[in-house]
């Protein structure tokens, strides 16, 4: 990482001691290889997956450079990124757009007080799209089916250590540019309180319209978390996302999801660890998921998986996962199958 300090000039009857601000550049990228034993002949895994999801094939899944800069009033971000994160995640953006990882600019207008703009990492859930930053190599299904990024303006207030509160005004569900014919606003919240430095809880919320307003059907999103730490080699994540969307345009029925997810983290020692994951998602109305059955979406999931840091700078990680689905929704040698097994392994690099 290279930090460089920009200095500012003051007049000479300043008598405030002003702190230089620091533009930091940094670098990641993770290459993985991923074998679905269901063998799909166009490398590409089941439609709902959108990171680590092209089969049989050494891929970047994520890779960006990014440019930091931090003062005491003004912060912002400039990352431009590569991979099959982009490829899948960023489909719907316009071409342009799609390299963007982030793009913001923040100003402090009160003590704890900042306000963001432009394209930021989502407020919703705790896994992103870094992989080493989060307990698995893989993403969990609600993972990659809630947003990764937003855009919009964000105000964030700290009154102290153990509270954070933040407010959206977004552009949608996962967009940077708004779907073609919606003008309805959209909103995001989000609460994180963390009593001592062994827990953390996090609620986060958005209401808006992901369609043209002519077949306009609200959505209202409710993601709840929590991060426990057990000693010190392990560390425990619960959650679940709840969502509720109108059946139709002008209906008072509502169509309703949900995802419960266990992860625990074991460190074996400073260098090695294990981390496990049970996951369920079920979408019977296909709001999110939609696989045309008779029961909807409704899959659970399990993997395993081991890490190994032979440097600061350095993770390599092979994991394990089965989806049991309650319908026949996974093709192998076209035949529907209700299970689908995959080995993915990966190495990070970071500066």
């Amino acid at each position: 990482m290279l930090t460089i300090t920009a200095t500012r000039a003051f007049s000479q009857d300043s008598t405030a001691a002003k702190e230089p601000g620091k533009l930091t550049f940094s670098g990641y990228a993770e290459v993985y290889y991923s074998y679905d034993f269901n063998n799909p002949g166009n490398h590409v895994k089941p439609p709902f997956i959108y990171s680590y999801n092209r089969h049989n094939e050494v891929n970047l899944n994520l890779g960006f450079v990014k440019a930091n800069y931090t003062s005491d009033r003004v912060r912002g971000n400039i990352a431009i990124m590569a991979g099959t994160y982009a490829q899948y995640n960023m489909a719907s953006e316009a071409e342009l757009l799609r390299h963007v990882y982030e793009a913001n600019a923040g100003l402090r207008i009160g003590k704890g007080l900042w306000v963001d703009a432009g394209i930021m990492p989502s407020h919703i859930g705790f896994e992103s799209a870094i992989g080493k930053d989060c307990y698995t190599l893989t993403r969990s299904i609600l993972a990659d089916n809630t947003p990764y990024y937003e855009a919009g303006v964000k105000i964030t207030w700290n009154p102290n250590e153990q509270w954070t509160l933040a407010a959206m005004y977004l552009n949608g569900w996962q967009r940077i540019q708004r779907v073609n014919g919606n003008q309805t606003p959209a909103f995001g919240t989000q609460v994180t309180f963390k009593p001592n430095d062994k827990v953390a809880l996090n609620y986060s919320t958005f209401i808006g319209n992901d369609k043209p307003d002519s077949a306009r059907q609200m959505r209202y999103f409710n993601n709840l978390y929590g991060t426990f730490s057990i000693g010190d080699k392990c560390t425990l994540v619960a959650g679940i996302d709840y969502g509720l969307e109108q059946a139709a345009k002008g209906s008072s029925d509502l169509n309703t999801w949900y995802s419960p997810i266990l992860i625990a983290r074991y460190a074996l020692t400073d260098k090695v660890a294990l981390a496990g994951r049970v996951e369920h998602y079920n979408d019977k109305h296909g709001v999110i998921i939609n696989t045309g059955t008779a029961n909807g979406f409704q899959t659970t999931g399990y993997s395993l998986n081991l890490d190994v840091k032979p440097m600061d700078n350095v993770l390599f990680r092979i994991e394990g996962k089965y989806y049991d689905s309650k319908d026949a929704i996974f093709t192998k040698d076209d035949e529907l199958k209700t299970g689908n097994v995959s080995v993915t392994t990966s190495l990070s690099l970071w500066f």
